[in-house]
């Protein structure tokens, strides 16, 4: 039901078209009295998830904008498209599985207030090898961002006692795998093309498209 209720916190503010909507979006419901004291999460470490779980939206809707590039008739890329496409719905996730986090731990009473605003982001003429160096290029910032919050969140207290360990532990185990395991990915990816557009041209591009 938490997942749920998340999940729908996560569709209701993606749908506010403009700030001054967002700003009204506040939890009217009394939390009980024995709740208090629950929400544990240090202030700095709340924040720093909120900005990540924007960074999170900025590249799914930067990833939209490539994969909707790819699929116009004039492109006709369509192993490019349907890649694009994959990488906006995995970084769509991520933010919603933040968002649930956030909830879980009980820092979603409140107000989901500035949560995720709609980015602008970058539309271009992208060729794939383009593509793929800027969504390398996107992923390194996205990593570096977790790191950012990771040690955020671990605090600064040589007592420990501002270290978020269960969050820490599930950023590091979870998180920055999947990203170091996604940059190696489009390494990879990149270096093939660069060498079959060295040999063939934009035939090159044709065929690596043809076995994304």
């Amino acid at each position: 039901m938490m997942k749920l209720s998340a999940s729908i916190c996560l569709l209701v503010v993606l749908a506010v078209a403009n700030q001054a909507q967002a700003d009204s979006l506040k939890c009217s419901i009394r939390s009980n009295a024995v709740f208090k004291g629950w929400p544990d999460m240090k202030r700095p470490c709340v924040e720093a998830m909120r900005h990540q779980i924007q960074k999170e939206i900025f590249a799914s809707t930067q990833y939209l904008a490539m994969a909707a590039h790819f699929a116009t008739d004039t492109v006709n890329r369509p192993g490019f498209a349907e890649h694009f496409i994959k990488a906006a719905k995995e970084e769509r996730e991520h933010g919603s599985k933040l968002v649930e986090y956030l909830s879980m731990r009980g820092q979603l009473t409140d107000t989901v207030k500035n949560l995720i605003s709609v980015p602008t982001v970058a539309v271009e003429k992208w060729s794939g090898l383009s593509a793929l160096e800027a969504a390398f290029k996107l992923e390194t910032e996205v990593t570096n961002s977790i790191r950012a919050l990771i040690k955020t969140c671990e605090g600064t207290a040589k007592s420990g006692e501002d270290n978020d360990y269960h969050l820490v532990d599930y950023l590091t185990g979870v998180y920055l795998e999947e990203q170091l395991t996604g940059q190696r990915e489009l390494a990879g990816q990149i270096t093939t093309l660069e060498k079959m557009m060295s040999a063939h041209g934009e035939l090159g591009e044709f065929l690596f498209d043809k076995n994304m």
